[in-house]
C-alpha cells in the first residue's frame, strides 16, 4: 500500500499544513509546526469534508441586545474589579502563575464567597479532594454550597459543566486534564488544546462560569500551546514574590471588561487578603533621611501607586562594575544611567550601581526613568532628596524629560499622602509644581546646583 503522506498542525494557533516547515504560514511562529497523529489528521480531514448543517444565522448590528444577567460577583472586591465586576455568565477564565503564589488559595476564598449564594463546583486534579477541603476549613470559606469533585477526565469535567447546575466550576489544573479522543500524554499541546476547547463549549452551553487553573513556564507564560489564550475570554496573571507578601493580579486579557485594572493581595495568616491602600502600604516603612530613595506615582489601571525606587552607588576596584536591578527593566536602567554619564557627567563607570522598587512591585511604566535618575543621583551626592517631594518623567537619550498622562490623578494621590510637591516636564503651572524640561534642570530643582 502506498504510504500516506503526514500532515502538521500548528502548537500556537492550530493551523495544519500538508508540509512542514520551519515558519507556520498562519499566526508567524517560528519552529511551531509538528506531525499530527493517525487520529489527530484523521479528525482534521473529517472537519474539512464534513457539509455544513445548517444556514449561517445572522443578525443586525443594530438589533435589540439580548439581557445580561447579573455578574457573579465572588466578594472579593480586588478580583470583581479586575474581572469587570465578578464572572460572566458561561465565561472562561484561565488564571496563571508561579508554583507557591496562592492561585489556589485565592480560588478556594472565591468559591467560598459564591458559594453562599450560588451552586459551585471544585475539581481537582492535582490534589485529593481531602485537602481541598481542609485549605477552605483553614481559611473559613467551607460552605455547603461548594461540591468537591477529583478527576482528570476532560469529558466528565465538561458533562459536569454543561449539565446547567452549576454557576461557577474551578479545574485545577488544565494540565492535568486528558482527552480520550486525542494522542499523546497529560499536559501535551495536543491533550490541552482538545480539553481547554471541549470545556469552554461546555461552559458556554451550561451557562457556567469556568476557572482553568494554568501552570507557566520558566519565562511566565502559559504552558502549553498559544491557542489556549485565544480559546477562554479571560486570561489572569497572578505575580509576585512568593517569599513576600504582596501580590499582584493582573488581567492580560478581558472580553468582559477592562485590562488596565489590577487588583493587590499581601499573603496573611488567614489567606489572601485584599489591600485597601496599596501606596499607604507600599512606602509605610520608608525613611526619607536616607539618600538614594525617591517616590514615583505610577499609574496601574485606573489608579496610582506611589513606588519608592531605591539606589545605591558605590565605588568598586573591579575592572567591570556591578550592576544589578530588581523590580524594573533592566534595559531601561542602563538607558538612564548612560544619560547621567553622559550629559551630567557623573562618573558612574567606576562605580557599582543598585537599583530597586521597594515592595516586590514590578514596575513597567517609563515614566519612572526620572525617579530613578534622582536616586542615582541622591545616592551619589549622599544628599537625601526632600522628604515632599516626588517625581515622574520618561528620560530620552538627549538628556530631555518626557511627560506622562494624567498628572492630575498623581497629584491627587501625592497630596492625599503628604507629599506637597511634583516634579516633571509636564506637571504644569501652580503651587507645588515643579517644571523640568531636561534630566540637569531636574537636578538643580532638587538640590540647587
Amino acid at each position: 500500500m502506498a504510504k500516506k503522506d503526514p500532515m502538521y498542525g500548528c502548537k500556537e494557533c492550530g493551523a495544519t499544513a500538508v508540509r512542514w516547515s520551519g515558519r507556520c504560514l498562519a499566526c508567524g511562529a517560528m519552529n511551531s509546526l509538528a506531525a499530527l497523529s493517525a487520529a489527530e489528521a484523521r479528525s482534521v480531514t473529517q472537519a474539512a469534508s464534513r457539509d455544513p448543517v445548517a444556514p449561517l444565522a445572522v443578525e443586525a448590528v443594530d438589533g435589540p441586545a439580548p439581557a445580561q444577567r447579573a455578574r457573579l460577583a465572588t466578594g472579593i472586591g480586588e478580583l470583581d474589579r479586575v474581572l469587570g465586576g465578578g464572572f460572566a455568565e458561561g465565561a472562561s477564565v484561565v488564571l496563571g502563575g508561579e508554583p507557591g503564589i496562592g492561585k489556589s488559595t485565592i480560588l478556594a476564598q472565591a468559591c467560598g464567597g459564591v458559594g453562599r449564594s450560588q451552586p459551585v463546583l471544585y475539581i481537582t486534579a492535582e490534589e485529593a479532594t481531602a485537602q481541598v477541603r481542609a485549605r477552605m476549613e483553614r481559611l473559613g470559606v467551607a460552605t455547603s454550597g461548594v461540591k468537591l469533585a477529583g478527576t482528570g477526565d476532560a469529558r466528565a469535567v465538561a458533562a459536569a459543566v454543561a449539565s446547567g447546575d452549576y454557576r461557577l466550576a474551578v479545574v485545577d489544573s488544565i494540565q492535568l486534564l486528558s482527552h480520550d479522543g486525542s494522542e499523546g500524554e497529560a499536559g501535551g499541546p495536543s491533550q490541552i488544546r482538545a480539553c481547554a476547547a471541549l470545556i469552554v463549549e461546555a461552559a458556554r452551553k451550561g451557562g457556567c462560569a469556568v476557572v482553568l487553573v494554568g501552570h507557566v513556564t520558566k519565562d511566565g507564560g502559559l504552558a502549553g500551546p498559544r491557542l489556549l489564550e485565544h480559546l477562554v475570554d479571560t486570561v489572569l496573571a497572578f505575580e509576585g514574590d512568593r517569599y513576600a507578601d504582596l501580590r499582584t493580579l493582573r488581567a492580560v486579557k478581558n472580553r468582559f471588561g477592562s485590562t488596565g485594572e489590577i487588583g493587590l493581595f499581601r499573603m496573611g495568616p488567614t489567606g489572601l487578603e485584599e489591600v485597601a491602600d496599596p501606596t499607604g502600604f507600599l512606602i509605610a516603612d520608608r525613611d526619607p533621611e536616607v539618600p538614594g530613595s525617591c517616590i514615583a506615582p505610577l499609574i496601574e489601571g485606573n489608579r496610582c501607586l506611589l513606588v519608592e525606587i531605591q539606589a545605591l552607588v558605590q565605588t568598586t576596584g573591579a575592572p567591570q562594575p556591578v550592576r544589578r536591578v530588581a523590580g524594573l527593566d533592566p534595559n531601561r536602567v542602563a538607558m538612564v544611567l548612560a544619560c547621567l554619564g553622559r550629559h551630567l557627567r557623573l562618573p558612574l563607570g567606576g562605580m557599582d550601581v543598585y537599583v530597586n522598587a521597594t515592595g516586590g512591585v514590578r514596575v513597567q511604566e517609563p515614566a519612572a526613568d526620572l525617579a530613578v535618575a534622582l536616586a542615582v543621583c541622591s545616592s551619589l551626592r549622599e544628599t537625601a532628596i526632600p522628604p515632599d517631594l516626588v517625581a515622574i518623567g520618561e528620560v530620552g537619550l538627549g538628556g530631555e524629560l518626557r511627560p506622562a498622562p494624567r498628572y492630575e490623578l498623581r497629584a491627587a494621590e501625592a497630596r492625599r499622602l503628604g507629599f506637597k510637591r511634583l516634579l516633571g516636564p509636564g506637571a504644569g503651572q501652580g503651587k507645588g509644581r515643579l517644571h523640568a524640561r531636561r534630566l540637569a534642570d531636574a537636578v538643580r530643582e532638587v538640590w540647587g546646583g
